[in-house]
């Protein structure tokens, strides 16, 4: 039995069932922050605009970012490919703490307000590591499919 295994194992044997609401008000708040990305794209670009690694490619890290907090946020909600979802959203809080709360954001304006998002960024990432390791929980399409294989 590979290392995974094992962690997944452990994971489901140490699951309570209120760390389900936990992980599910984790993918609502990672699905509200990919709707507010929507709604300010051009922010975001300048934002991934003031690195001079990825200039080049704001639009396709914006859209990423995007699509990763819409989508991974609902599966993260559903407890489906939970821990997928996961692995999509860690380089992007990565991104948020290391590159965008940084003195060089101070600059940006709206939805980046870096004294209180930093903090949150990190609760966010600390989370999404814990349920990386914990999996999604009795409560779950992950654990549905997996008492009830087709």
């Amino acid at each position: 039995m590979n290392l995974l295994q094992r962690i997944d194992r452990w994971g489901e044997r140490h699951h309570p069932r209120w760390l389900d609401g936990i992980r599910v008000l984790l993918g609502v708040f990672l699905f509200y922050k990919g709707v507010v990305f929507i709604q300010n794209i051009d922010v975001l670009k300048t934002v991934i605009d003031q690195s001079p690694w990825l200039t080049v490619m704001s639009f396709w890290i914006a859209h990423y970012i995007v699509f990763a907090h819409l989508l991974g946020g609902l599966l993260i909600v559903f407890g489906l490919l939970t821990r997928v979802a996961i692995l999509a959203q860690i380089p992007i809080l990565l991104g948020a703490i290391f590159f965008v709360h940084t003195a060089a954001a101070l600059n940006a304006t709206g939805i980046f307000n870096v004294h209180a998002e930093t903090g949150l960024s990190i609760l966010v990432l600390l989370l999404l590591i814990f349920f990386l390791v914990e999996g999604s929980g009795p409560i779950s399409f992950d654990d549905y499919m997996r008492r009830h294989p087709a």
